[in-house]
């Protein structure tokens, strides 16, 4: 639903708003079955230490402890059980069929008490709503859901949850499930605090960025939401309410969410939030039990539609990670031969595997000293740095090993048309290049990077691009004619994880257009060749750690990842370049 924002503002100065009464699914009726709503007390935890929460569950008339059941959150609990109704609204809806019979989770936000009569206690309302990151949704896995769980059976499908919040509260929901899509698929926002307090108004950018969730979305404003007569333009420093709702809208649309938004011209109460809340509920759980997929944008395709630097652009809808191989002990450096085949290296185990395109795993080295930065050369041989003994050596076919230098820390590397390796040392802070067939490399120090990891060519091979995993700022140097990088910039600037000081950027490569690829900790962030960050591909387990990345497969059209002990792989828009054929990319974006 679109809105004109001169409108929305015109509304806001008359100061206009609609009576909202409730309809008979917020009222009790007769010979429907009640369910029963008891309070309790979550003990202080190790999340939010010394702070209890309170809390009140709703247990449908129509509960089967013997099969896991659907629930809903709600956060700032009391409001929802008690002035909205929610447990009346579930009873009618439950009795009709429209909603699954459910448990309701009402959680009040922490207050944690002080030490004595004369001293305030901490009330952590803000810390836990209007945060970024994954703290509060580790909260409710880890602490408040288990204890639910000690009681009552809990199903274990995103598509079975749901989470609510209201102003602040809505964005607590919102974070928590798109942090974890594995635990919630469905979000219900009223009066959204989706401005700039503690960088809420962020996610509108976030959204359009970042490969889609299997999440649905549903959102209600007022026009007149911190607005006044005297204050058109907001009452507040952090910005407009029902813009930034109405952006948040767009971004969804954008990147192909279900998702709805309802603006009517309340102010910042649940007046309108109350009266709907049944419509809400059955917008959020229709369809239910079929599950919630991720979708491409509805525009896509069609005259008009950009698909540069979206998503979108790079992956294909509805071909996910796929794994390759079984558990290793270690994966890292994943990189491609001739042949479109796919090895990477198992540290900890000491060897490397090859993978076919087929997706068949076999052992190409055993005792292979620790190997690891694999890169295939122009000549066919596979590259691996050995850092225990401070060499980088070559593998034949056959696996024959050979010691191309000695003395040699390479945390990663990238390899020319002409087998010249360049490499990054971690330790040292500094870019090294050993000329093809010489065993002595030079270094080159890089000052101005915190702890370099990563390195990749561009497909010219005139740019080298340096990840810096504690930094959000990765580097573009310029290929002298000597071999030396020069002219470095900060060129690239990827996101940072919320509660996190570091990229934990651990592998990069590129693309045939120049658009480099650096997998962080947030997932694997592409930068259009302009330098702009203009994507975040999801990793494939949403809580693991990426140690690697490159492209491979027969077309250069599959791009795999390495995360934890495993291998993934999923088909791909992009297609990769190789050491041994550079392409000149096209003139980049402005």
């Amino acid at each position: 639903m679109k809105f004109l924002f001169s409108a929305l503002l015109f509304s806001a100065a008359m100061f206009a708003a609609d009576d909202y009464p409730l309809t008979p699914d917020s009222l009790p009726q007769p010979n429907v079955p009640k369910g029963v709503v008891t309070k309790y007390i979550l003990p202080p935890g190790k999340i939010y230490p010394g702070t209890p929460h309170t809390y009140q569950l709703y247990i449908p008339a129509k509960y089967d402890a013997s099969k896991p059941t659907a629930f809903m959150i709600f956060l700032d609990g009391s409001g929802a059980a008690g002035g909205q109704h929610v447990p009346v609204v579930f009873d009618n809806l439950i009795a009709k069929g429209e909603l699954p019979p459910m448990i309701g989770i009402f959680i009040d936000p922490g207050v944690m008490p002080p030490l004595s009569s004369q001293a305030m206690g901490r009330y952590n309302r803000i810390y836990e709503y209007d945060s970024l990151g994954g703290r509060y949704a580790q909260f409710l896995e880890e602490e408040m859901l288990p204890e639910v769980a000690k009681k009552y059976n809990l199903s274990k499908n995103p598509d079975d949850r749901a989470i609510a919040g209201v102003s602040t509260g809505a964005v607590g929901a919102f974070v928590a499930a798109w942090e974890r899509p594995d635990m919630f698929h469905r979000v219900l926002s009223f009066i959204g605090t989706y401005v700039s307090l503690k960088g809420a108004d962020s996610l509108p950018a976030t959204i359009r960025r970042t490969e889609p969730k299997p999440i649905r979305f549903f959102l209600q404003d007022g026009s007149n939401d911190h607005l006044a007569a005297g204050q058109p333009y907001g009452t507040f420093y952090g910005g407009s309410w029902p813009l930034n709702n109405q952006v948040m809208y767009e971004a969804m649309e954008f990147a192909g969410y279900d998702a709805k938004l309802t603006i009517g011209t309340g102010a910042h109460d649940m007046k309108q939030g109350t009266a709907i809340m049944p419509e809400a509920l059955r917008w959020l759980w229709r369809d239910y039990p079929k599950p919630i997929t991720v979708g491409q944008p509805s525009a896509m395709g069609q005259p008009g539609w950009d698909p540069r630097g979206a998503p979108y652009g790079v992956i294909e809808p509805g071909k996910a990670w796929e794994q390759v191989g079984g558990i290793y002990k270690s994966v890292a450096s994943p990189t491609g031969d001739k042949q479109g085949s796919v090895f990477f290296a198992d540290p900890q185990a000491n060897r490397i595997y090859k993978t076919t395109a087929g997706g068949k795993v076999a052992v190409f080295k055993d005792n292979s000293g620790g190997a690891t930065a694999l890169r295939f050369g122009a000549d066919g041989m596979l590259y691996a740095s050995q850092p225990t003994a401070a060499r980088i050596v070559a593998y034949s076919a056959s696996g024959a090993q050979k010691v191309v230098a000695q003395g040699v820390t390479a945390n990663d590397m990238a390899l020319t048309a002409k087998n010249d390796i360049y490499f990054v040392d971690t330790a040292h802070r500094s870019v090294g290049l050993l000329r093809a067939g010489s065993p002595k490399a030079v270094l080159f120090p890089l000052k101005d990077l915190l702890s370099p990891a990563v390195l990749t060519l561009s497909p010219d091979q005139a740019m080298l691009d340096v990840g810096d995993s504690q930094s959000r700022l990765s580097w573009s140097f310029q290929i002298g004619k000597d071999g030396a990088p020069i002219n470095g910039e900060p060129f690239y600037r990827v996101d940072m994880p919320e509660l996190s000081r570091d990229s934990h950027v651990a592998g990069a490569t590129v693309d045939s257009i120049g658009q480099a690829y650096f997998a962080t900790g947030l997932g694997i962030q592409f930068c259009e060749q302009n330098g702009r960050c203009a994507g975040i591909l999801a990793k494939p387990e949403p809580l693991g750690a990426l140690s690697g990345i490159a492209f491979g497969g027969p077309g250069l059209n599959w791009l795999y990842a390495a995360e934890g002990g495993k291998l993934f792989r999923r088909e791909v828009k992009s297609k990769g370049v190789t050491a041994w054929a550079p392409v000149t990319p096209p003139r980049p974006p402005l």
